[in-house]
């Protein structure tokens, strides 16, 4: 049998399924932990394919985990589906088309497989570390590597996602009428000012690469009170997990100078993160071989481009992990997060780069099950380049 004719067979026959069910997603856009008509439209197809499902892994009721195969090593093909608040910006619709078309291809061959493949179903990667909460209660455990594919305005067989550490920071002043007496005030809207300021500054003294963000959630109650309490979020990202870590220290910094310097009080609490994204150049290479195979040059992402974060960051410290991504717009049309991004996401083109890229990560996972020596590489590699 040949596999690789076999996976492509399948999936192209599947097609049209897969982007139906892709569009129907992108058309009812969730938020992270709420993604329970994408949640239902995956499993739903994973059943109609002859997948066993078990939902709610992790205890967490819109992720769900589908396993097939015979005795053997086992790889996850992740799929994620949460939205943002101006719809698919990111393509997650698409993330999880291309992951249900990989598993499409190689359930076809279920039979025939010599190990074993996970379609994970992974919430809230905007912010929720859906798939941190999945590796900490143990629903990863015995896998033995893991992929992805995100689309963008490029295509690359890596991507260099930076680590991240989110900060949640509160100010407590004490109010007063503020035209009355408002010496008797002290105004946590000026501390949180006075944050904003230091940060601006803070920024020259960062290393390349790394970047600072943050937005007032409370800035007060009244416009006639000294504001007595206000809120913001602030999100520190850098090349790896210490470096982070380190920038939020000097964040808190900045936020006790500001409240000692307004006579106020600060609260700082440190509300989640991502790790760095470790990229298995032997899984990637193979993935890139297929790519190019299909049609399409997928090379190594140069360290320095603009780039973000994800929680298949921390998978890659767990397990050799892959995360290419596709090129949907070209350059300068529009890119993640943007309002753009949202009509890339639903167009003809980036449904025939997410069946594509189903393919060639279907065939990946094939050869990382059929070739142990692969597999070896893998994990070798792997050992050796574990990062802070």
């Amino acid at each position: 049998m040949d596999a690789h004719a076999e996976i492509k067979r399948a999936i192209d026959a599947y097609k049209e399924k897969a982007v139906k069910l892709s569009h129907a997603i992108h058309e009812h856009p969730e938020l992270r932990f709420e993604e329970k008509f994408a949640a239902s439209e995956l499993t739903a197809a994973a059943e109609e394919l002859g997948l066993k499902v078990e939902r709610g892994v992790g205890d967490m009721p819109t992720a769900f985990r589908a396993e097939f195969g015979g005795e053997g090593p086992i790889v996850a093909i992740m799929a994620e589906y949460d939205a943002l608040p101006n719809g698919h910006s990111c393509g997650h619709n698409l993330i999880a088309g291309a992951a249900l078309t990989a598993v499409a291809g190689l359930s076809h061959i279920r039979n025939h497989l010599p190990g074993r493949i996970a379609f994970l179903g992974t919430p809230a990667e905007e912010g929720g570390g859906g798939k941190i909460l999945l590796l900490n209660r143990g629903v990863l455990e015995r896998v033995d590597a893991a992929m992805m594919a995100h689309p963008m305005d490029a295509e690359y067989r890596t991507m260099p996602a930076l680590a991240t550490q989110q900060l949640k920071i509160a100010f407590h002043g004490r109010a007063a009428h503020a035209s009355l007496a408002p010496w008797d005030g002290a105004s946590a809207l000026t501390a949180i000012v006075q944050l904003f300021q230091s940060l601006d500054s803070l920024r020259l003294h960062l290393r390349d690469g790394s970047r600072l963000h943050g937005i007032i959630t409370n800035g007060g109650q009244a416009v006639n009170i000294i504001p007595e309490l206000t809120e913001c979020q602030i999100l520190a990202r850098g090349k790896t997990s210490t470096y982070a870590k380190g920038i939020g220290e000097r964040i808190a910094r900045c936020a006790e100078a500001a409240a000692l310097a307004t006579g106020t009080t600060t609260e700082v609490r440190v509300t989640g993160g991502y790790k760095n994204m470790i990229n298995n150049m032997s899984i990637a290479d193979r993935y890139a071989a297929h790519s190019e195979t299909l049609g399409t040059r997928s090379p190594v992402a140069r360290p320095d481009i603009p780039t973000g974060s994800t929680d298949m960051g921390d998978i890659s410290h767990a397990m050799p992990a892959i995360h290419p991504i596709f090129a949907i717009s070209s350059h300068g049309e529009g890119s993640c997060h943007e309002d753009a991004f949202v009509r890339h996401a639903d167009s003809a083109r980036a449904y025939d780069a997410m069946i594509r890229v189903g393919k060639a990560m279907a065939m990946t996972a094939y050869d990382l099950l059929a070739e142990p020596e692969l597999l070896e590489a893998a994990k070798a590699e792997f050992a050796e380049r574990q990062e802070s």
